[in-house]
């Protein structure tokens, strides 16, 4: 597809005329002060626009992108299902088949007594159906008050009310009166940032894992019911966890009897190298919310998979005070079920697992030769097809840049000039990477490259104007 200039004017019109952007500074936006680039077209792990500027997308969309543009396979499953049935409510027992199908597919996928998947939309939705479930489950195992949730500082786990409670980020807080009172935060995960001078990566997991004892402990263990977390931090700057730190964690939620809801949105599908995040780092979730690479975004899917021993309860509950009262209208849709089957076949027919365990290792281990020890870059991190590049002040004493500088978005700026896209993150100076797990080793060079040229070029811009 493309479009004459004069009609990418007509439509930029239109755009900032009508269209309420999420994240964005809706003023300028009006006002035409930010960049409003239409997207067209794209293939593979290329997206275009409509004045034919064509960018490698390394950042997947946003992480959701899995197999690629232009999947001939998911496309085709999404019209013959439109075909045949383009929509069948699964409320009050009916269903269809490819609900059931995506069901059966993702339970065994997944394995490690998981029992069944509540379908929605977004991420945002799964995490506001766990939370629901968290609390229905202790009403009906007698504990009204065991209701508060822990997450935490920088995790990431929606926008929605609670949801953008559970999120440990203050840009999704402001002037909306969150977070909500019911929620809590502890310590982020980031070793390189957080961690005490001398103090190892399982020492420092111990100390993260005292301190949310401590904060079990001050609220009272009987008032909290569940641990939310991703396996790796997304948004929050792409941040593996530190060695231990999921054992240790782990350890404490049985203790006191709290559950474990692991946010896969980013890291399943086969993303960090394995199939979902929880497998790599031995968690032992009892709710997984899952989204973006279930469809690889191809038609908006969600699943909240319910674990053995909440289901149980949940199947108790109903014997005693009759049917579940939670729903959504689009609760396994038709078209986005067949979406999301087709996406798995294709994951699984191109060994798209064994794929990223081979150029994994290469992506991370070609970004740290190209950007560690630059002046400005202070840690390059990653597993699987997902990376960070933070840039501080004085990254040895580990001094960040002050906000107003915006580095992230300078250098995010200059990388779409190098024609690629990552995103600068929204809680530090990070460049982040997520590209389509189909990208190649060539394709991974072309990234690499473009960062290491767009970080130096901030990096002497900063210089020039005596910011450093």
């Amino acid at each position: 597809m493309s479009l004459t200039n004069l009609g990418t004017k007509q439509i930029q019109e239109k755009d900032r005329s009508f269209v309420f952007h999420p994240s964005t500074h809706l003023a300028k936006h009006s006002r035409g002060e930010t960049p409003n680039r239409i997207m067209a077209g794209a293939e593979g792990v290329y997206i275009w626009d409509t004045e034919g500027r064509k960018s490698l997308d390394g950042f997947g969309g946003l992480y959701c992108v899995n197999m690629g543009y232009g999947c001939t396979e998911i496309a085709d499953a999404i019209a013959k299902q439109a075909h045949d049935l383009p929509f069948a409510h699964v409320y009050a027992s009916q269903g269809t088949e490819p609900v059931a199908r995506l069901g059966e597919a993702i339970v065994e996928y997944f394995g490690q007594n998981m029992r069944r998947v509540y379908f929605g939309l977004s991420g945002s939705d799964a995490n506001e159906t766990n939370i629901k479930l968290v609390w229905y489950y202790n009403n009906i195992l007698g504990r009204p008050e065991k209701k508060k949730i822990i997450s935490r500082h920088r995790g990431y786990h929606g926008s929605g009310l609670v949801t953008g409670s559970l999120t440990g980020l203050p840009f999704f807080h402001k002037f909306f009166d969150l977070p909500l009172n019911l929620v809590r935060h502890t310590t982020t995960p980031h070793y390189y940032r957080q961690a005490h001078e001398g103090e190892t990566e399982e020492a420092f997991s111990k100390r993260c894992a005292d301190e949310l004892e401590a904060l079990i402990l001050a609220e009272g263990p009987d008032t909290v019911a569940a641990f939310i977390g991703e396996p790796a931090l997304g948004t929050g700057g792409i941040v593996p966890p530190p060695k231990g730190y999921w054992t240790a964690i782990q350890e404490v939620l049985d203790k006191y009897d709290i559950l474990l809801i692991a946010d896969e949105v980013v890291c399943g599908f086969a993303r960090t190298g394995e199939k979902f995040g929880s497998h790599l780092y031995g968690m032992r979730p009892d709710f997984v919310t899952i989204a973006k690479g279930v469809s690889s975004a191809y038609l908006p899917i969600s699943g909240s998979i319910i674990g053995d021993r909440v289901w149980k309860v949940l199947e108790e509950g109903t014997e005693k005070h009759g049917a579940l009262g939670h729903g959504w209208t689009y609760s396994g849709h038709t078209l986005c079920a067949a979406a999301a089957l087709a996406n798995i076949k294709v994951l699984k027919e191109r060994n798209i697992l064994e794929h990223v365990q081979d150029v994994g290792p290469y992506w991370l281990s070609r970004m740290k030769a190209e950007l560690e020890g630059h002046p400005i870059v202070g840690e390059v991190r990653g597993v699987g097809i997902l990376s960070g590049v933070e840039m501080m002040r004085d990254p040895k004493a580990r001094i960040p840049f002050e906000p107003e500088l915006q580095v992230g978005a300078r250098a995010a700026a200059a990388l779409l000039e190098n024609g690629v896209i990552g995103r600068a993150m929204p809680h530090s100076d990070t460049l982040g990477f997520a590209p389509p797990l189909i990208i190649t080793r060539d394709e991974i060079d072309i990234i690499v490259d473009a960062t290491a040229k767009s970080v130096e070029t901030t990096y002497r811009a900063l210089k020039a104007e005596g910011a450093i």
